[in-house]
């Protein structure tokens, strides 16, 4: 930030019982409350001039002790600064630097380095590296030729939390393997259809129609013909 800016700060609170307040350590005071350092507004803390002095950590903290994330607050009283994020940046996210002048305009060209060695130059003054991993963490800092450089700003990557896989969907019933254990499920192969059987069941029941049949037939026309004998007889 620059000297003379003013800034807020606020805990964003899950309970707003736990009563969160604003700390820091700069080199000047070592676990400062906001009280000490700004204008205290519940779980907010305003600075309305702020002074290179005012460089360090600042972080939430709970009545019972629990603790916020951690942020950097660089405050210069010279003519550029490099804005970068305040908090970590997880894999995998594209990440913004923009190097800025105290007086318009801030879109000038501006040299990028990390850690000391010159990444590009950029002719807008903002540079955004895309899908950051921890490689990406480190130390930077900008310069514009015509105003001068910036203070070093870190930047954090966290590493992106990993979930669990989809639980593989079975597609035997059985391993493949030698080795598998006695406990594995086997079926044995369903027995064969019975077609002979079944064929030589129905030609028994054709074959069996048929002589009831044909023994029928015989006994009507036997009896046919003994009627016809008697008329004849008469």
């Amino acid at each position: 930030m620059f000297e003379g800016d003013s800034v807020s700060l606020s805990c964003e609170e899950d309970d707003s019982s736990a009563g969160w307040r604003l700390w820091r350590t700069t080199t000047k005071q070592t676990r400062a409350e906001c009280k000490e350092w700004g204008e205290s507004s519940g779980s907010s803390c305003i600075i309305s001039f702020i002074f290179p002095v005012d460089s360090g950590v600042y972080w939430c903290e709970s009545r019972e002790g629990a603790t916020s994330n951690i942020i950097n607050i660089t405050v210069t009283g010279g003519s550029v600064i490099l804005q970068s994020p305040v908090l970590p940046v997880m894999e995998g996210h594209d990440v913004t630097l923009h190097c800025k002048t105290k007086t318009t305009p801030s879109n000038l060209p501006a040299a990028f380095y990390k850690d000391g060695s010159l990444i590009r130059t950029e002719p807008t003054g903002h540079m955004t590296i895309h899908h950051v991993t921890k490689s990406d963490e480190g130390l930077y800092k900008c310069n514009i030729s015509s105003d001068g450089e910036s203070p070093p700003s870190w930047i954090t990557v966290t590493e992106k939390p990993t979930t669990p896989g989809p639980t593989p969907t079975p597609t035997s019933c059985s391993s493949s393997s030698p080795s598998s254990s006695s406990t594995d499920t086997t079926f044995p192969p369903p027995p064969p259809f019975p077609v002979m059987e079944v064929v030589v069941c129905v030609c028994g029941l054709v074959v069996l129609v048929l002589l009831v049949f044909l023994v029928t037939l015989c006994v009507q026309r036997k009896s046919k013909g003994e009627t016809q004998t008697q008329v004849l007889s008469v």
